[in-house]
């Protein structure tokens, strides 16, 4: 233990460890960080305690067992070793949309790097089994979007996913895979070549599950909700009625993100759900890629992303002006991520807007420039 870095936050390896536990998620590790004085307690607590907590039998046989054979601390140290970097909702790197949505993941696990300019991405997402037609307007969309300086955000998998990615990486364009599995046991076994080279393109693997965990049906619908979190929004390029597409896109729904979908062929299987999507006004149409960029109204993202990479020198407003987008957040939210006063983060929020940093929009709401 004398080898732990000071500065760590003490319950990361602890997040680590319930990380490995199936029967605790979001809800369950916050539950539990509200009825113990830490997570070491919570770690450590006997079957009473832990059940008026709010943990089921299923989930405290669970713990158990993961406690007789996982030691927090070591786990913590080989994510590291692994060249995993290990997001919590309150570090920086994490990202501020995802940190917005009802239960965002406790941890992010990830290999590579996420960047500033991921605050403008987009979700592209379809059937694993595309037909010609959905595969050629991924690829058209997905490229203009990517041309554009849009992150493209997508699950690895068959498909129209992997699709989205590789066009992304052929424009020399930035995209971030988001996986329902460890970071070590990519899924497909054939995406393991487009994985590597998402991580030399400069992009991310992203998973809320740690080293070891092999994909599970239930995690999809999970790895989706993230999907949609950490993006402006979700495009559907060809997806069937009952595709897991419907996962992300209710998601992105949830989150109040906007929703876009191509219509396809009516005679066309794999064009139903995209098609519903847009029957049901879930979704907008869209014929182009210019119908995505109007509707979020990202501006030029170039200069956008350039303007986060000027961070203040003054650590308060670096911190404040992270939390800052393209999306207004009025100055009660950001003093709530940020744990400050109010007066404070309003004293700070009318210096970075004399510096020509944000722009108010609203009555005590900002955006970035």
């Amino acid at each position: 233990m004398s080898d732990i870095d000071q500065s760590m936050n003490p319950d990361t390896p602890y997040r680590v460890a319930f990380s490995h536990v199936t029967g605790v998620g979001p809800a369950r590790l916050a539950a539990l960080e509200g009825a113990f004085e830490s997570l070491a307690q919570a770690w450590s607590a006997d079957r009473t305690a832990l059940r008026e907590a709010g943990l089921d039998r299923r989930a405290i046989d669970e713990l158990e067992s993961a406690r007789a054979t996982l030691d927090p601390f070591v786990a913590h140290a080989q994510m590291l070793e692994s060249g995993i970097d290990i997001l919590a909702r309150e570090d920086d790197g994490y990202p501020r949309r995802l940190r917005e949505i009802a239960d965002p993941p406790p941890l992010l696990y990830v290999k590579g790097q996420l960047a500033e300019r991921d605050e403008w991405s987009l979700a592209i997402v379809g059937t694993r089994r595309p037909t010609a037609y959905g595969q050629q307007v991924t690829r058209s969309l997905a490229g203009e979007l990517a041309d554009a300086g849009l992150t493209i955000v997508s699950g690895l998998a068959r498909g129209i996913d992997g699709i989205a990615h590789e066009t992304a990486l052929q424009r020399g364009a930035r995209t971030v895979a988001v996986v329902a599995s460890g970071l070590d046991r990519v899924y497909p076994p054939e995406h393991k070549g487009l994985a590597e080279r998402i991580l030399s393109s400069g992009g991310a693997l992203v998973s809320e599950y740690p080293l070891g965990t092999r994909p599970d049906a239930r995690f999809f619908p999970r790895r989706n909700r993230i999907i949609a979190g950490m993006t402006l929004g979700t495009l559907v390029t060809e997806a069937g009625e009952k595709s897991g597409t419907w996962h992300t896109v209710t998601s992105a729904l949830d989150q109040g993100r906007e929703v876009f979908a191509v219509p396809g062929p009516i005679t066309s299987e794999q064009s139903t759900g995209a098609n519903n999507v847009i029957k049901r006004g879930l979704g907008k149409l869209v014929s182009c890629a210019q119908d995505v960029l109007d509707e979020l109204n990202v501006g030029p993202i170039e200069r956008q992303a350039e303007l986060a990479e000027q961070l203040p020198e003054d650590p308060s407003e670096a911190a404040l002006l992270r939390q800052i987008g393209g999306e207004p957040i009025h100055v009660d939210e950001l003093s709530r991520l940020l744990q400050q006063p109010v007066h404070e983060t309003a004293a700070a929020m009318a210096t970075l807007e004399l510096k020509g940093l944000i722009q108010q929009v609203g009555p005590m709401t900002y955006a970035r420039r």
